[in-house]
């Protein structure tokens, strides 16, 4: 019944940028974590940035001045803006949500929903 549909993702220059959206429905959680994930072939997974219910957010180390994940709770769309991209920033984006059970936000750990990703590609 939970849909996490992606969108935003295409392909731009180095040091451009492009906002992500996760649009989300039939979410069973009053308190929640939403989180944005990349992935690239042969590499794990990797946490990006998370935010909760409560507005706590959190961002990688890699993306931290670059990327700012956000909400519009009326709109039930979780956002991740990215500027000053870079080509190792390519990846499959994916959004995931999971109920929240602690103050913060963190990527440890299993997400119970997810998107279907959405291809970011930064060329040099």
């Amino acid at each position: 019944q939970v849909q996490l549909v992606e969108s935003g993702g295409g392909s731009v220059q180095a040091g451009g940028s492009l906002r992500l959206s996760c649009a989300a429905s039939g979410f069973p959680y009053r308190n929640y974590e939403l989180a944005w994930f990349r992935q690239v072939p042969g590499k794990e997974r990797e946490g990006v940035a998370c935010i909760n219910n409560r507005g706590s957010t959190r961002v990688a180390d890699s993306v931290k001045g670059r990327f700012t994940i956000s909400q519009d709770t009326a709109k039930n769309t979780l956002y991740l803006q990215m500027t000053a991209l870079k080509p190792e920033d390519t990846a499959v984006y994916t959004c995931a949500a999971r109920l929240s059970v602690t103050f913060g936000c963190y990527f440890e750990g299993s997400f119970d929903y997810w998107g279907q990703g959405t291809q970011v590609t930064v060329s040099s």
